[in-house]
């Protein structure tokens, strides 16, 4: 927990420009990186679109209630997120079951979640993992999208240099508006360009939609416990990685229970699930949120404010983020992870006898690696574990 602990509760006077730029960041980030898959996901199974936008509602309320909350209760940037692997896995397991039996099989995964966090496993299970190998495992998950700017220069070489180079100016004269400043020079070349289109976009409100959940055996194996299995390994873990990393020693088990239990309340209106967040927790736990770490947590506050806008008006989010050229969505996420992967990094290598196995849980987890439909955070920190043994005789740093 942060040195502030004690100090009074201020969040409009500590908060800043950068923070709120860190927040809607975030928020973008979480929502551009899985929306589509949950659109497609939906329709594969057959659902309404009151019943999609019902979803998006859910998780956006939960998300909005759990971050705020979270944030000003522990007075740490917290950012919760709903699990991009588990909206990709409702892909091709939705459709197999009655939309009842999947919302059955949520409220088993919740249930699952909250349990872990109230018995305090989870706690238990993260003290045995070295700080080298959690940092490690922080940077190897961030790598991939702060990577991607680079990507995004071979399909839109202006925008994305315009942005980058601006970035670069604005870090050397005044550090932490150096992402607002790509942004709004991304935007401004994208309209200039040409790649900005609201052809699509209206303004609709989202509606709550019940559905009786119906417990059956196919829904619990098919979904319910490969849910959990993402959750824990691929969300929760790496979520606790990135605020361990950046200095804030928050107990993961209420962090855990919390979103299990907003899990399970919101379950019926469609959520498959929120966690703690990874990727865009790390644009709030960063730098570039506000010079003051103690005050970084008004970033996750205001990503948990946007994202209960955007939970209100869920049924037009897509016609939203469709309006901007990925390409910018891309690099203005790369260019605000750049100062935790740099911190990752640093913490991973700073223990000489932990370096090869940070350095094993990095690559595996930068890799992208899938075995058993579970994702290669859980492999790089499994991977980190076995070296550390092998080479050291030990699972723990002294």
């Amino acid at each position: 927990m942060t040195d502030a602990t004690h100090a009074p509760l201020r969040p409009l006077a500590d908060t800043s420009p950068s923070a709120v730029v860190a927040g809607f960041i975030a928020m973008m980030t979480g929502y551009t990186s899985s929306l589509v898959l949950m659109f497609q996901a939906g329709q594969a199974a057959g659902l309404t679109t009151a019943q999609i936008s019902s979803w998006i509602w859910a998780l956006s309320i939960g998300m909005a209630v759990c971050s705020i909350g979270l944030s000003l209760r522990y007075r740490t940037p917290i950012t919760v997120a709903w699990s991009t692997p588990g909206a990709a896995l409702l892909i091709t397991s939705l459709g197999g079951v009655s939309y009842g039996e999947a919302i059955g099989a949520y409220i088993t995964c919740a249930v699952l979640v909250t349990l872990c966090g109230l018995t305090g496993s989870f706690d238990k299970l993260l003290k045995r993992i070295p700080a080298s190998l959690a940092a490690a495992l922080l940077a190897g998950i961030l790598f991939k999208i702060g990577s991607e700017i680079f990507v995004a220069a071979q399909h839109r070489t202006a925008l994305v240099l315009g942005m980058f180079f601006t970035y670069l100016i604005i870090k050397r004269l005044s550090p932490r508006y150096a992402v607002l400043a790509a942004l709004v020079i991304g935007t401004a070349l994208s309209g200039l360009l040409g790649l900005l289109d609201f052809s699509a976009f209206h303004l609709e409100v989202a509606v709550p939609v019940w559905t009786m959940p119906h417990f059956s055996l196919a829904a619990t194996i098919s979904i319910g416990i490969p849910l959990f299995v993402v959750a824990m390994t691929s969300q929760n873990m790496p979520g606790i990685a990135v605020l361990r990393a950046d200095g804030y020693n928050v107990p993961a088990s209420p962090l855990i229970s919390t979103t299990g239990l907003a899990s399970l309340l919101l379950a019926p209106f469609g959520s498959h699930g929120i966690n703690l967040a990874a990727i865009s927790a790390a644009i709030c736990t960063g730098p570039h949120a506000h010079e003051d770490r103690n005050k970084r947590y008004t970033a996750a506050v205001w990503c948990g404010v946007f994202y209960g806008i955007a939970g209100v008006f869920g049924a037009t989010l897509a016609a939203l983020f469709a309006a901007l050229p990925k390409e910018l969505v891309l690099s203005i996420a790369a260019l605000a992870l750049f100062g935790s992967i740099i911190n990752g990094l640093s913490v991973a290598m700073h223990e000489p006898k932990e370096r090869e196995a940070a350095l094993i849980t990095f690559m595996v987890t930068a890799s992208g690696l899938t075995l058993f439909s579970i994702g290669s955070a859980f492999w790089g920190i499994v991977a980190g574990l076995l070296t550390l043994l092998i080479l050291n005789g030990r699972t723990r740093a002294q």
